[in-house]
């Protein structure tokens, strides 16, 4: 009897490391994160957060609407159940608790999320203008030029971006293939290829670029830009202003946003646009399709004035 105990023990222990193991550290983090904010509010008033109960949650979520975006609820309620997950408990989610009073606070406050600004192509096109003609040293100024084009380009995350190692990069006859080897919904770790082709206008090309910047520099940090993350948002944010934009508006997720929307405004499909930035679900990249054809489906057009 206690051999079967302590192999059930086992088996309950495999199985949360299991659990655990099947999100990357990063993504972990940021449900901790949030989970500390939920523990945070049940100390404040008394209430258990762990293992809590739908009624707690309930009440969390009115507290976070007032100051919060839905979308900023919905992801502390996933956070709140992978942790109880990785902890051996069940928590119903979809209790009617829950959701109903999520249907409630949606209705009242609206769910739209307002995001940074997509660097689109004629945007990417004056900053690469103005690092041209910046007084930034030569090997910044190749180097941003690189960075800003590539993560374009390539419909980067920023955590891509800065994760591309030499050893990653193929220069081909048609263009260059970087291989990213994790990124946030690949949590199997299979990786993707993303392939760049070469540009026609050569100042514009980022396999040009990259050709450049890798030329100039060495490989005692295997990675290509040796930047972190925050960084890509810096870089954008400092050349946005140079030329007259307004850099608050701009962030990392911008050189991504600004490829899904420029490819879509060109007429580029769908499935073709997920399969260079990687998204699993079609709601976002449809959201960037949305935006591109506000102008160029609007029933407006065939008004002659």
């Amino acid at each position: 009897m206690n051999d079967l105990i302590t192999n059930i023990k086992s088996l309950e222990i495999e199985t949360i490391k299991n659990l655990k193991n099947s999100k990357s550290s990063n993504t972990l983090r940021a449900y901790q994160s949030d989970f500390n904010d939920f523990s945070l509010f049940c100390s404040k008033n008394g209430f258990q957060a762990m293992p809590t109960q739908p009624k707690i949650i309930a009440l969390y979520i009115t507290h976070l609407s007032a100051f919060s975006k839905y979308s900023t609820l919905k992801r502390r309620l996933a956070s709140i159940s992978i942790l109880h997950k990785t902890k051996g408990h069940y928590i119903d989610t979809k209790h009617p608790i829950i959701m109903e009073n999520l249907m409630g606070i949606k209705r009242t406050n609206g769910s739209n999320q307002k995001g940074k600004k997509p660097l689109l192509i004629n945007d990417l096109k004056i900053l690469i203008k103005v690092i041209d003609e910046s007084k930034e040293k030569d090997k910044r100024k190749i180097r941003d030029k690189a960075l800003l084009l590539i993560g374009f380009s390539g419909g980067f995350r920023r955590s891509e971006l800065v994760d591309i190692e030499y050893d990653d990069v193929e220069f081909v006859s048609e263009g260059v293939k970087i291989f990213v080897k994790k990124s946030k919904t690949d949590q199997s770790r299979e990786g993707m290829t993303k392939a760049i082709p070469y540009f026609e206008n050569e100042n514009f090309c980022p396999v040009k670029a990259l050709k450049k910047w890798i030329e100039i520099i060495d490989f005692k940090n295997s990675k290509i830009f040796s930047v972190s993350d925050k960084n890509v948002a810096l870089i954008i944010k400092k050349y946005a202003n140079q030329a007259g934009l307004d850099g608050h508006k701009y962030a990392g997720h911008s050189l991504r946003s600004g490829f899904a929307t420029s490819t879509a405004e060109s007429g580029a499909e769908e499935r073709n646009i997920m399969a260079m930035t990687g998204h699993k679900s079609t709601e976002m990249v449809r959201r960037y399709i949305k935006e591109a054809n506000l102008f160029k489906n609007n029933a407006l057009n065939k008004i002659k004035i």
